[in-house]
């Protein structure tokens, strides 16, 4: 039996929530004793109060992620205030964070994803939310079409030679856990090209590894002029998330 006991209340709830019966929670029991995520069997997940679905073309949305959204949007409203600004989601797997940005900001927002079936996920959970987002088929480290007011990525960050649970291992796109460099070859990508892809006032938003945070920073400040960059930590005190602004917002 690979599940555990988090899974069965997660599939508890759901069965609850959405009056199914009792074959339908047999059914999910016996995916679960495959190692399959629980998510991934249900189909969908609850992210910052929006039903975004997955499928194993994208990753599983994550507690994290959400606190990432929640934090670009103090920052958004604190800088840009009332305009409405142009935001830039690399990596967009599933489409949470364009989804919830879209949502919550006066915003136009681009969404870019290498994966042609991850885009496919995407854009029906767009209309299933019913958003109106524009969708790029592209890879987030040369892309440099046009500028922005925020950029924001959870790319991939995972060490090829790295650890993690088999469950995920198992089953989430190894093109979006997975990267070069010690994990950073995205994260470097894309400070290369802010000078290309922001506007006189920007905003960059990451979600990183938890041992990562000082490399990206100091490579930030290597190759960005006149910046203010700030770590913040996650639900559990690990370095988990980078801010990047220019200081004329100071």
């Amino acid at each position: 039996m690979k599940y555990n006991q988090s899974d069965i209340e997660y599939l508890k709830k759901y069965i609850k929530d959405n009056n199914l019966d009792d074959n339908y929670y047999h059914k999910c029991l016996k995916e679960l004793e495959t190692g399959k995520p629980v998510q991934y069997i249900i189909g969908n997940v609850d992210f910052y109060g929006n039903i975004i679905n997955v499928n194993e073309s994208v990753l599983i949305p994550r507690f994290e992620t959400e606190l990432l959204v929640d934090l670009t949007i103090k920052k958004i409203n604190n800088i840009f205030k009332d305009k409405k600004i142009d935001i830039l989601d690399l990596g967009t797997g599933s489409g949470c964070i364009a989804i919830t940005l879209k949502k919550r900001i006066n915003s136009n927002v681009d969404a870019l994803d290498i994966s042609i079936e991850a885009l496919k996920v995407a854009k029906q959970n767009a209309e299933l939310n019913n958003v109106e987002i524009n969708f790029i088929q592209g890879d987030m480290s040369t892309y440099k079409n046009k500028q922005y007011d925020v950029i924001i990525s959870n790319p991939p960050y995972i060490r090829y030679d790295e650890e993690i649970m088999d469950i995920v291992k198992d089953n989430e796109p190894h093109l979006a856990l997975y990267a070069e460099d010690n994990g950073l070859y995205f994260y470097k990508r894309i400070i290369d090209n802010i000078p290309y892809i922001t506007k006189n006032q920007y905003l960059v938003c990451f979600e990183i590894g938890q041992y990562q945070s000082s490399a990206i920073v100091d490579y930030g400040k290597k190759h960005l002029k006149n910046i203010n960059i700030s770590v913040d930590k996650d639900y559990s005190g690990k370095d988990r998330f980078i801010f990047i602004t220019n200081e004329s917002n100071l």
